[in-house]
């Protein structure tokens, strides 16, 4: 499964979308005890999706805080964003 977290684009032919972090959240936990989760593939300024949940780095320290590394991806255009959930991937994913 792959998972795409954005507000505003569509996800990509082979990928679920979800538009804000408790989306993606509850559909990690459905969904992780029953196929491989192949990548997740984040945005970071989630707009008005932002309060369900916060900005797509949220989704990035509660996989860490949980100890669940799935490979992440990032297509943020926000260079700060980036730059922080990448720091928060390279402390913490192995």
């Amino acid at each position: 499964m792959k998972i795409w977290l954005d507000d505003i684009r569509e996800a990509p032919e082979g990928y679920i979308l979800c538009r804000s972090v408790n989306e993606a959240k509850r559909l990690i936990e459905e969904k992780e005890k029953q196929t491989t989760i192949e990548v997740i593939d984040c945005d970071h300024d989630l707009g008005e999706y932002y309060l369900d949940g916060g900005d797509g780095i949220k989704l990035i320290d509660w996989l860490a805080e949980r100890g669940t590394y799935y490979p992440i991806r990032l297509h943020t255009m926000n260079p700060v964003g980036r730059e922080n959930m990448q720091r928060t991937i390279n402390r913490y994913w192995p």
